[in-house]
Formats: structure tokens, sequence, C-alpha cells
């Protein structure tokens, strides 16, 4: 009888330490994802922000008037972002509690990215991420 119930909570043992390593990693895998999806959905909206800076050779009014439809992933929930008139750019992701703000820098006429996003563990090395 003790023997069943050693192997009983060495059972138990085991399914709950799966189950506290392995939960937290495939939430760390979607919330990444969702990251990766999140700044993807930036690329129009850098792109109108660099041309219009490139032209005008200033950021000011560079994101005047650009929007962004929020989309409807079917596996992250519902992608938001934002332009700022000084062309940052803010994107969000509720369900995965993702934030993500790519701020220009106009260098020489060219248009670079510095990108910020929490938390650190979902955003990809390129936004400050592990």
């Amino acid at each position: 009888m003790r023997a069943v119930l050693i192997v009983v909570a060495v059972l138990a043992l085991v399914g709950f330490l799966a189950v506290a390593v392995v939960l937290p990693m495939m939430a760390d895998a979607e919330a990444k994802e969702a990251a990766q999806a999140l700044l993807a959905g930036t690329e129009p909206a850098k792109q109108k922000v660099a041309a219009v800076a490139a032209q005008s050779k200033t950021l000011d009014g560079s994101g005047k008037g650009i929007k962004l439809a929020p989309q409807q992933n079917s596996k992250f929930g519902e992608l938001k972002w934002l332009v700022a008139p000084s062309g940052e750019i803010r994107g969000w992701n509720e369900p995965n509690a993702i934030e993500v703000v790519l701020t220009p820098i106009l260098q020489s006429g060219k248009v670079s990215w510095r990108c910020q996003g929490y938390p650190n563990r979902a955003m990809p090395a390129s936004c400050g991420g592990r």
C-alpha cells in the first residue's frame, strides 16, 4: 500500500512539474508569435512615414493622417496600431498583453527605427527582446 502511495505521489509531482514548465513555455511562444505579427503589421506605416520624412527632410508631421486599421487575428485576437504625427508607431495586442513602440530616427535623409516592446521576453532581439 505504501509503494502505491509513493508511485501516485511521484506521478503527481511529475505531472505538476510538467505543467509548471510546459505551460509557461507555450505561453511565451504564443506571445513571441503575437509580437512578430504586431511588428509585421507596422510595415505599411513605416514605409509611409519614411517616404514623407525623406521628402520633407523632417519627422515633424511625417505620421499625420497615416492610419492602420485594426486586424482581427484568429490566433492572437485583435491587433491595433496608432501612428502619431511625429511618425512614432504604437501597436498593442490586449489578449497577450503586448505593446510595441517604433520611433523613427532621421539621419542623412534616411529613416531608421528604434523598437521597444513589452514584455521583453516576447520581443525579438531587434526590439529589445532576449
